[in-house]
């Protein structure tokens, strides 16, 4: 399935590839790029059967940002493309090509390659889990253009990167590398084959009852704005609404059985 000629996605045993499929433009983002991205994720929202997601670049980069050729386009601003428009529920439309991903119910892990920055990084930022090769190119690229981070970087990075290094390289727009974003808390995990990792974590939880994963990644979206009281209850009443369901159970007999768990997807 394609989306603008942006984007596609494959599904394969529970696992959905979410491709960025512009790579003469090194997946760079223009109004197509955003509109595909948003559709992308509002598709997968809906798609039964899908318990994990990978996201990675088509050709020589995950994603170089904004195509600086779109930058001029005033139109794009305006109206009922204005920022402050909530055009997608808390979110902008270029928010929400990020923010979708965390949105979304089931898992989803970045596998980014060759370069990641501005808008890119903001994209790769959105899911779960980030895998990203150690000779990635990345930088918080907004104040090299006059401009802030804006595509829900603030929202997505706080509890993951350490404020005054956040500080630091949104100030100095400084490139750093894949290796260094493990340090800073861009990146989950560094490998040379990203995409292979990825594809082989998304596999494995989605052999994981669907749901459970989804309550522990609803959980982990809402526990952050909580007060320690509010956390209490939620993962109480999470438990108790898995607690003898069909794939509650189906965990338990497989596990005693030691064989592959069946489970219904939600």
């Amino acid at each position: 399935m394609r989306f603008n000629d942006r984007v596609s996605i494959t599904i394969d045993n529970h696992v959905a590839h979410v491709l960025l499929d512009r790579a003469d433009k090194m997946n760079a983002l223009d109004d197509a790029m955003f509109e595909a991205l948003v559709a992308a994720g509002h598709h997968l929202h809906e798609e039964r059967g899908v318990r994990a997601v990978v996201i990675s670049g088509a050709g020589r980069a995950f994603c170089a940002g904004i195509d600086l050729s779109s930058l001029g386009n005033t139109s794009r601003w305006d109206g009922e493309n204005s920022l402050i428009n909530r055009t997608h529920g808390n979110a902008n439309r270029p928010q929400q090509a990020a923010m979708v991903w965390r949105k979304l119910p089931m898992p989803v892990i970045a596998a980014v390659h060759g370069v990641a920055f501005g808008g890119g990084l903001q994209v790769a930022s959105g899911p779960d889990i980030r895998i990203v090769h150690p000779a990635t190119r990345m930088a918080v690229m907004e104040v090299k253009w006059g401009l802030v981070p804006d595509m829900a970087g603030f929202a997505l990075w706080r509890g993951n990167v350490r404020d005054d290094v956040l500080r630091e390289l949104i100030y100095t727009h400084r490139e750093f590398s894949g290796a260094e974003a493990l340090d800073f808390g861009f990146a989950t995990h560094v490998d040379e084959n990203p995409l292979d990792r990825a594809m082989a974590l998304a596999h494995e939880i989605a052999g994981k009852s669907p749901t459970a994963v989804r309550s522990s990644k609803s959980l982990c979206n809402r526990v952050p704005e909580m007060a320690t009281d509010q956390v209490l209850m939620a993962e109480s009443l999470a438990q108790i609404e898995l607690m003898y369901s069909q794939n509650q159970m189906e965990s338990v007999r497989a596990g005693m059985e030691k064989r592959a768990p069946e489970f219904v997807d939600p």
